[in-house]
């Protein structure tokens, strides 16, 4: 067992390495591709596409000042974007009632694919 728990003390290690050698490697290339102004373009043998995505981020305690029946609090219990968006597709809340609380985050995704 012990073996077994070095070994996996080891590859949380190499995970955590691997995944800096990632981040830096990721956002070299998303430079990269800003610099040239393509979204999508071949390096080598490989496809480089960047994807531009808008994410909603919410503050607990703007969002618990805009709900009107504080009760609603109770169904979300923790903010989530998917149980917020359940809620206004019932109509029970509405996207202005939340926009206060809401702030608009932009990710660009990077894929990477062999021709």
């Amino acid at each position: 067992m012990e073996q077994k728990v070095q070994t996996y003390f080891q590859l949380k290690q190499q995970q955590k390495d691997i995944e800096q050698q990632l981040s830096v490697l990721r956002d070299e290339i998303v430079a990269y591709c800003a610099e040239q102004g393509a979204y999508e373009t071949q390096v080598g043998g490989y496809m480089v596409k960047t994807v531009l995505q808008h994410r909603k981020e919410y503050d607990d305690q703007k969002l618990y000042a805009a709900l009107p029946d504080p009760e609603i609090w109770r169904l979300l219990s923790k903010v989530d974007s998917h149980k917020l968006k359940s809620l206004i597709k019932l109509n029970v809340l509405s996207e202005e009632q939340i926009s206060p609380a809401c702030t608009v985050k932009q990710v660009t995704l990077l894929q990477v694919d062999k021709l």
